[in-house]
């Protein structure tokens, strides 16, 4: 497994790859969605399952477990990326749940990694010392929830870097591991970032594979009734049929 300086150091120049800076918090699915390169995938997976990516014929996939937390879900598609760019000698993986925990080293450096994509080591700690003015050793739920909420991370993800890079102490973030959404709410902050996928959200499709349908329709390399069957098998019945598109005409 590589260091972590040199982990944090792929994740920053992968952010600069698609045009992301070191310090800013980061939109991974705009960031995906506006790439040519990826397909990614919601759909309810296996509550040990968190994601899985698919590298095969130049296409990359992303599978994304809607079951879990945005901020879970969002920790998974900067995992799968790790993977992706710079981990060789595979055509698909299936990536647990749990963060770290009786992981090969391949998976705990893609789970460093998505802390540090999402996260840099640089951001963090110039976050925690300029912006809420602590030192390590000296955080409380507060700052935890501060700290996940400006880098949409989820509270599993925010206490396990906190904890390895010395800013909290293991005993200290027992008492942080419940009442999550509570803490959150008390300071002012939607709880989005906490819940899964509506349900309507829980089996959809975003990136390369509907830009590809929507090309070849145009170019009437396929039928209609083909166009509409891809769309469907990728969970896209609102393209299909039109559904939850109210006051999409609004220009506000």
């Amino acid at each position: 497994m590589k260091e972590r300086i040199e982990i944090n150091s792929d994740a920053i120049n992968l952010r600069k790859y698609f045009g992301e800076d070191i310090y800013s918090p980061i939109d991974i699915f705009s960031m995906l969605n506006n790439s040519e390169d990826f397909t990614v995938v919601f759909y309810p997976m296996s509550d040990r399952i968190s994601g899985i990516c698919i590298r095969e014929n130049g296409n990359r996939i992303i599978g994304i477990n809607s079951t879990l937390t945005y901020g879970r879900q969002r920790f998974t598609a900067a995992h799968e990326l790790c993977h992706l760019f710079f981990h060789n000698n595979f055509k698909s993986i299936i990536c647990a749940k749990d963060i770290d925990k009786n992981k090969d080293s391949q998976e705990k450096e893609a789970d460093m990694f998505a802390s540090y994509f999402l996260a840099p080591y640089e951001a963090m700690n110039d976050f925690i010392v300029t912006k809420l003015k602590k030192q390590k050793g000296n955080l409380d739920i507060n700052d935890v929830v501060k700290i996940e909420q400006n880098y949409g991370l989820s509270r599993q993800a925010t206490l396990w870097r906190l904890i390895n890079e010395g800013y909290l102490s293991i005993d200290d973030s027992e008492s942080m591991k419940t009442g999550i959404i509570s803490s959150a709410i008390k300071l002012g902050f939607d709880d989005k970032l906490y819940l899964p996928a509506p349900q309507e959200k829980q089996y959809y499709t975003l990136g390369r594979y509907i830009k590809l349908a929507e090309e070849l329709k145009e170019k009437e390399l396929m039928t209609s009734g083909k166009y509409e069957e891809i769309l469907l098998d990728a969970f896209r019945g609102d393209i299909v049929f039109g559904l939850n598109i109210e006051g999409e005409e609004n220009y506000d």
